[in-house]
């Protein structure tokens, strides 16, 4: 497993949260940090997500929310844009898309299974991102079906689309994207398309909203709550 030993909780950096924040920094890319969001009961659902350092922070919103407890692995991003498209698309660097695809799905993967003991089956299991973090969850979300049940994805980039044939299992997805930003909306309008026309469990929500964190913060519970339920009485 490609890790380093060390593990530390982070500082809250707002408001006082019940659960907690995990950091690990992993060997891949000499040295890549994931970033988790531990809910302060046993988690009932799990969500896998790239932009790690923003999306795990998350965690503080979904304790308000009407959701089932909800557990955030954040992978982080490289700080250098064209380098975070080639990882998360496989159109334009596939060796480096590849050698990012293993690290996300089986090294922290095996990671969070032997450091929080969790084994949600995939129907507990999502994979989220924004923008070409959206991207990459649906083509994670595409290859590993038997490991995430349910694809979230915010104003999906345009690099990585419909394949021709789609697979026999798909997850079941949910889209959202803003009226202000035509063109992510085109993308994310085209993947809804595409799964219906493979019988998939599809939801696409426009919002007026531009490419902007809080219109996907905002959806996030919404997501978490289509997929897995409410939170239990």
């Amino acid at each position: 497993m490609n890790q380093s030993s060390e593990t530390r909780p982070e500082p809250p950096q707002a408001d006082a949260i019940a659960g907690e924040f995990v950091s690990e920094t992993f060997h891949y890319d000499d040295g890549r940090q994931v970033t988790v969001y531990v809910p302060p009961v046993p988690p009932e659902a799990i969500v896998f997500a790239g932009d790690g350092q923003t999306i795990s922070q998350w965690g503080r919103f979904l304790e308000a929310a009407d959701v089932p407890s909800t557990m955030i692995i954040g992978v982080h991003r490289v700080a250098d844009e064209t380098l975070r498209l080639h990882e998360y698309s496989p159109k334009f660097d596939p060796e480096r898309f590849a050698a990012h695809e293993r690290f996300f799905v089986e090294d922290v993967g095996a990671w969070v299974r032997s450091r929080f003991g969790v084994t949600l089956p995939s129907e507990r299991t999502a994979v989220f991102g924004v923008s070409a973090g959206g991207e990459l969850a649906l083509v994670l979300g595409l290859r590993h079906p038997e490991l995430y049940g349910a694809i979230f994805s915010a104003s999906p980039g345009g690099g990585y689309r419909p394949p021709d044939t789609m697979p026999t299992r798909l997850p079941r997805t949910y889209l959202v994207a803003g009226t202000l930003e035509p063109f992510f909306l085109d993308n994310a309008a085209r993947w809804a398309a595409a799964l219906r026309d493979a019988t998939a469990d599809v939801v696409m929500s426009e919002r007026v909203a531009g490419h902007d964190d809080e219109m996907w913060r905002r959806e996030f519970p919404l997501m978490i709550r289509w997929a897995f339920g409410a939170r239990p009485v």
